[in-house]
């Protein structure tokens, strides 16, 4: 296994057990966020996006007037 791809799995572990938020395994993982999020789902690995979240990032585009 070489460094690179260490360090992809270790982003996913820890991103899989609420260690890392998504940005910051996707940013260990050296990915975009579409080959991110396409990579955890080949795994079958949730988003971790709840309602609160969801309901917090409308408040925010609503704020820059966005929605």
């Amino acid at each position: 296994m070489t460094p690179d791809e260490l360090r992809r799995e270790l982003a996913i572990h820890l991103f899989s057990v609420g260690k890392l938020s998504f940005g910051k395994a996707r940013e260990m993982a050296d990915m975009t966020v579409c080959a991110f999020q396409q990579l955890l789902g080949s795994r079958e690995i949730s988003p971790h996006y709840d309602i609160v979240e969801y309901e917090e990032d409308l408040a925010t585009l609503s704020k820059l007037g966005r929605v």
